[in-house]
């Protein structure tokens, strides 16, 4: 789900009132990471490297004294600003460019940092935060891969383009390798471990950029593409699940599948000739809401699909018309708690008690419980001081590439931003269950 927020919340804070100035009509987000990391750490040292980071982020704050500036990971930072123009996005990398032209002095010792970048601008009227952040990724990525910046305004959404065309593109697309995955891992917080891995699909289109889920998944199933993106991301899964088991990582990979799939028994002919004898550790999640349209069918396949091995979870809980009469048939092993709860979770009342008792409800029913959206320190802990299995959101990760996923599993980079939540009790109180 995508949440659209506020202009004023997408960027800069800024007010048009009480005689401030106009709020900017653009918004911006670049990404620049440095290239050259793990040949400067090897050479610097972690101490140094870290000094060096911070450099960084010293040059581009003194750089641009308007934008907001802070390090989002080891290697990379994030610039955010707003501009009247969209060409300013140009304006600002063209900037950040020349600045790095020039050495940073390290103990005396001057470095070289080459940057990768990638950004993204939006229009404020039409800010939506994920939609920003993840052209700003796509086009790191690429700016990696090319090996100069790249530039990309969020496009407009399908309601707005011609919807035959992209259909038809959509076709074409699968065929022509133009999707690919990205994987947002989940953490097990008892274990304190990577437990699995949620199977995200993404379309880098050609002549359109970046067609994010939400624009291009509905076409598909009305078009009955879905089937075959689906089987796509199916084989795709199980190819990159070998890739990680060859380094050592072991994860189950879960997979969306529309509510329209659950119906078909040709679909789950097609799911077992790819799924058995593969060994692949493969997840379906499904939505509570997607079993309605065909009870009497989709739970048999549902069934169906259990027994080939393949684990159910139910994906954002709460947010359709909940059953428990439907519920208690389905043979799902994990239940995933709607973002829309876990966001409000330390400022609403209502929210953690709706979340402690689907979090007991499931496990009454032997399901392990999945938290989506966690973004704070402090609704991890309150997650775990109720009882939540597993936390997916960006205070984990974002959604990464599988050249990405392999480095963040080998570092276990999961343990740099959350500590063990039961460390954080303490900092934020204990929640009463009475």
């Amino acid at each position: 789900m995508c949440h659209v927020p506020d202009p004023a919340d997408c960027g800069n804070p800024g007010s048009a009132t009480g005689g401030s100035p106009a709020a900017p009509a653009w918004r911006m987000l670049i990404l620049a990471a440095v290239a050259d990391y793990p040949v400067l750490r090897r050479h610097l040292g972690r101490a140094r490297t870290e000094r060096l980071m911070a450099a960084v982020v010293a040059r581009l704050t003194a750089l641009l004294p308007q934008a907001e500036v802070l390090a989002s990971g080891r290697e990379q930072v994030e610039i955010r600003s707003g501009a009247s123009t969209a060409a300013a996005l140009d304006d600002h990398i063209v900037t950040i460019e020349a600045a790095f032209d020039a050495t940073l002095e390290i103990d005396g010792e001057a470095c070289a940092v080459e940057l990768a970048l990638g950004g993204a601008v939006v229009e404020a009227a039409r800010c939506d935060e994920v939609r920003l952040i993840e052209s700003a990724e796509q086009a790191l990525g690429d700016a990696r891969h090319e090996r100069r910046p790249v530039a990309r305004r969020v496009g407009e959404t399908v309601g707005t383009v011609d919807r035959i065309s992209l259909a038809q593109d959509l076709r074409r697309a699968i065929a022509a390798e133009e999707m690919f995955l990205q994987y947002q891992p989940k953490l097990h917080m008892r274990r304190q471990r990577i437990a699995s891995v949620e199977a995200l699909i993404r379309w880098r289109h050609p002549n359109r950029g970046l067609v994010l889920p939400g624009d291009f998944i509905p076409l598909a199933e009305e078009s009955r593409d879905i089937v075959a993106l689906t089987l796509w991301t199916i084989r795709q899964v199980i190819a990159d699940q070998r890739s990680l088991r060859a380094r050592g990582h072991d994860l189950c990979m879960f997979i969306n599948i529309a509510g329209v799939l659950l119906g078909d028994a040709r679909f789950v002919r097609d799911v077992a000739a790819l799924i058995e004898g593969s060994g692949a550790a493969i997840g379906f999640e499904i939505t509570e809401t997607s079993v309605i349209r065909d009870p009497t069918s989709a739970i048999a396949n549902l069934k169906t699909f259990a027994d080939m091995g393949i684990t159910i979870a139910i994906d954002d809980y709460g947010a359709g018309l909940s059953s428990l009469a439907y519920l208690k048939q389905l043979p799902a092993r994990e239940l995933k708690i709607d973002k829309l709860f876990v966001t409000q979770l330390t400022s609403s009342h209502r929210d953690p008690l709706i979340v402690r008792s689907t979090i007991d409800l499931a496990h009454a029913m032997e399901m392990e419980v999945v938290a989506e959206g966690v973004e704070t320190q402090a609704s991890l802990a309150l997650l775990s001081v109720m009882g939540c299995d597993m936390v997916q959101g960006f205070l984990i990760s974002r959604p990464i590439g599988l050249d990405a996923l392999i480095p963040y599993l080998d570092e276990e980079r999961h343990l740099d931003s959350p500590p063990d939540p039961r460390q954080l009790l303490g900092r934020f109180g204990t929640w009463r269950t009475a």
